[in-house]
């Protein structure tokens, strides 16, 4: 049997994952060090394919990571205005008073984003 030669790169960092973490720790990377090999391998067809779902995203992160993401035009546009409750059940719905609620429930200035 003969031997299947293999092609190979090297990299002095590889991040498996393209979603939120890995896509912020390649950045980072680079930032801290523009002179790293860094690759990020994602399953998927595209940065992100894979996450279905939306968010609530405090820019905080985002800020400290990319200053200017606004002046970029980043996606992110849509803020939260309110904040609604309920506790569901097969009967309907009952609103809860958000005065109970834990203030990391609060999401005033925080925007409302796709994942993928």
């Amino acid at each position: 049997m003969s031997e299947i030669e293999r092609e190979s790169m090297e990299y002095d960092v590889v991040i498996v994952g393209g979603g939120p973490a890995g896509l912020s720790a390649a950045i980072r990377l680079k930032q801290v060090n523009p002179e790293l090999s860094v690759v990020l391998l994602e399953k998927g067809s595209e940065i992100g394919a894979h996450i279905l779902s939306g968010a609530v995203l405090d820019t905080a992160g985002l800020d400290r990571l990319i200053p200017d993401w606004k002046d970029k035009g980043a996606p992110v546009s849509t803020e939260v205005t309110q904040d609604n409750f309920y506790i569901l059940g097969p009967q309907g719905q009952v609103r809860v008073p958000n005065w109970p609620m834990p203030p990391l429930m609060s999401n005033h200035g925080k925007y409302i984003v796709s994942m993928g």
